[in-house]
């Protein structure tokens, strides 16, 4: 399970009570869920709040929180107006390597690949 959790103030409180609705679950339903990890989401390196969000997420959840940080970006928000994913309506957008980085970061702690460089706007013009 991965959990999205915006860069906003009310979403640290709700990620409390869902880690003891997934703690319930994982005891009574399902023994096996496992937390993949935390996503950063919505994030806005200008906004000081989102920036304290960040730093908080970090320190109490330390290696369960992703590296990658979905950012805040017009493409994101317009993609699923046109019915199509951010990879699809604009590669390279600062949101698409946001997600395409989080792939890599999931596929690489997972072990199926060995450590790879972050991708940049300019190498995904290469691919």
């Amino acid at each position: 399970m991965i959990i999205p959790v915006q860069c906003e103030y009310f979403a640290l409180e709700g990620l409390g009570k869902l880690l003891n609705t997934i703690k319930i679950v994982q005891t009574r339903l399902n023994t096996e869920l496992e937390i993949e990890g935390i996503l950063l989401t919505m994030y806005d390196v200008r906004l000081r709040l989102s920036n304290q969000v960040v730093e908080e997420v970090r320190t109490h959840f330390h290696d369960l929180v992703f590296d990658t940080i979905i950012q805040r970006n017009t493409r994101l928000s317009e993609a699923p107006s046109y019915g199509v994913s951010v990879i699809m309506h604009d590669a390279n957008c600062k949101g698409a390597i946001n997600y395409l980085n989080l792939a890599r970061e999931i596929v690489r702690k997972n072990g199926m690949i060995p450590e790879p460089e972050e991708l940049t706007t300019a190498k995904i013009k290469n691919i």
